[in-house]
């Protein structure tokens, strides 16, 4: 497993379980941020410690007793120490401490506020739940500007509660201290409160970056492995082909040259020729295709030779065409329409299916049988059809005994580029094979809509499956050239 999907399955380990009805909690900090919020309450508790006894030497709550003042310092900022564990409590004590301050007049008015900031701050970072977060602000919040409120009018009617600011007026000075009261309380608490909740947002959106990312890198792992499984079963089908096509003639060859050795030494020695020929031109083909993949890096400007097109293709059915018939298969090969240069990866598809197809036929077909090439050139597609006059059709009737993996090859080239295929018995007997390769003008392939070929197979062939036979085709428009069984080139 690789590093990214170890640190995806550690990330989702460490999440914490989501709650009811909230679609994300965020997580609870480590070791140090525990440690970092000891610190700060420590920090605040020694900071308020020094602020109240400078307060009391200037004569402000100097009745307190000492020990009073001392827990209220504890309760004032020792529990922010668990703010991101519990900030719903901490919110609480501390409000109930900056309360208690001020009712009992113990305390002092600077770090207190700090404390009950951070508190108020907190719950709206660190709450799990953003229903009782919002719901343990809103009382804490409501509860402070209704005292702010209460002390305001209560004190209006003292007039020995500051003297120097007049009740007369609409806008008497002692109602602009009011004010002035209000809207520092408001910009406090609607402080912490926004901060709180941008503070999560924030963390959210870095969790979700997070875990994208995660997921990103697992996805394109996983494309990773389906490319390297796609491209094994290429090299698998491209090694079918060639393997079951040269094998295939030069078993027919040396089972012939062994049959007419001792009376015909001339016959036997040109099979041996065309024996010695295919396990070349196999040699070569294997070179070229398991060469390329032992390179790292091709020459800028190159092709793999396992992917260059021009070295199989349309061009080259006249010569597989008369190899068939030169290895004992009477082959013809016509050419309906106007020849035209199509995609590298189509005449590499029409290539391969119609070798795959003799290949079927010289194993399959029986001693008798002869093979059809029909090559079709229309205006938005080109076919290609292949149809032999052997025991296919009987052959449902026998075991299969192939493992059907050329036809399954064959299905999958064609799909790979937008086409459709038909197999299967003809009602007149033989076999035949249908494929139609869509192109646009110009000859680039249109492909299917929805990138995966409509493919049938009928019944007659080993390891086919049942369906109901192919209508038989049309009669062609021009009639099939027979090609002479004479030696064939050697394939390039």
């Amino acid at each position: 497993m690789s590093d990214s999907t170890e640190a995806g399955s550690a990330a989702r380990q460490n999440s914490p379980a989501p709650l009811a009805g909230e679609e994300w909690v965020r997580p609870r900090p480590g070791r140090t941020g525990y440690r970092n919020d000891l610190l700060l309450a420590l920090a605040l508790a020694i900071a308020t410690t020094v602020s109240l006894v400078l307060f009391r030497i200037t004569g402000t709550f100097d009745e307190t007793p000492g020990w009073q003042s001392t827990l209220w310092v504890i309760f004032m900022t020792l529990p922010l120490a668990f703010r991101r564990r519990w900030p719903e409590a901490v919110a609480i004590v501390a409000s109930l401490a900056f309360t208690v301050a001020f009712v009992f007049e113990t305390g002092e008015m600077l770090f207190s506020q700090i404390s009950l900031f951070v508190a108020i701050y907190s719950v709206g970072a660190w709450g799990r739940s953003r229903r009782i977060a919002t719901v343990v602000r809103a009382i804490i919040v409501s509860g402070m500007l209704a005292w702010v409120f209460w002390q305001l009018i209560f004190y209006s009617a003292v007039q020995d509660y500051l003297p120097e600011l007049p009740r007369d007026g609409a806008l008497s000075p002692y109602l602009a201290y009011g004010l002035i009261n209000v809207m520092t309380n408001l910009l406090y608490f609607g402080g912490a409160w926004f901060f709180g909740d941008a503070a999560y947002r924030s963390a959210r959106a870095r969790a979700l970056l997070e875990q994208r990312t995660v997921e990103l890198a697992e996805e394109r792992e996983r494309t990773q492995q389906q490319a390297v499984a796609l491209e094994r079963v290429r090299i698998a089908r491209e090694l079918h082909d060639v393997v079951a096509h040269h094998v295939s003639v030069m078993g027919v060859q040396a089972g012939a040259a062994r049959r007419v050795l001792d009376r015909d030494p001339a016959q036997a020695s040109a099979a041996l020729s065309m024996i010695e020929q295919n396990a070349r031109s196999a040699v070569e083909e294997l070179h070229l295709l398991l060469g390329a993949l032992r390179s790292e890096q091709t020459e800028p400007g190159t092709v793999p030779a396992h992917l260059d097109n021009s070295t199989r293709g349309v061009e080259q059915l006249a010569d597989l065409v008369a190899d068939a018939a030169g290895n004992g298969l009477p082959a013809t090969l016509s050419v309906i329409g106007d020849a035209r240069a199509l995609p590298g990866g189509i005449s590499l598809s029409v290539y391969r299916v119609a070798q795959e197809a003799l290949t079927n036929t010289r194993k399959h077909g029986g001693g008798a049988a002869t093979a059809d090439v029909r090559v079709r050139y229309l205006p938005d597609a080109v076919e290609l059809e292949v149809s032999d006059s052997g025991v296919g059709a009987s052959a449902q009737r026998r075991p299969a005994a192939g493992s059907g993996l050329g036809q399954l090859g064959m299905r999958e080239r064609v799909a790979a580029v937008g086409g459709t295929i038909e197999l299967g018995p003809r009602p007149r007997g033989g076999y035949l094979v249908r494929a139609r390769f869509p192109l646009a003008r110009g000859g680039v392939p249109t492909g299917a809509p929805d990138g995966v070929s409509t493919l049938r197979q009928a019944q007659g062939r080993p390891s086919s499956t049942s369906e109901a036979p192919l209508i038989e085709p049309a009669a062609p428009l021009i009639e099939p050239v027979e090609i002479p069984a004479t030696e064939s080139t050697e394939n390039v």
